[in-house]
């Protein structure tokens, strides 16, 4: 996911995809504690775009 294409989403739905990457970030980690996790690369970039969301949303509060 790019920061640009998140740059033209809303509010709203920058909240909500947050909380579905949470949610999947949380999956992963319980994934690996098993060693069930199948794409160890995953987690990094489920990671990476929280912060890129974290990153959009503060600029956009920022002004």
């Amino acid at each position: 996911m790019k920061a640009s294409e998140l740059r033209q989403k809303s509010k709203d739905e920058l909240g909500s995809l947050l909380l579905e990457l949470s949610r999947e970030r949380f999956n992963l980690r319980m994934q690996k504690g098993t060693g069930q996790l199948a794409k160890p690369d995953q987690v990094k970039k489920v990671r990476r775009d929280v912060a890129r969301i974290h990153t959009v949303l503060k600029e956009t509060a920022g002004g």
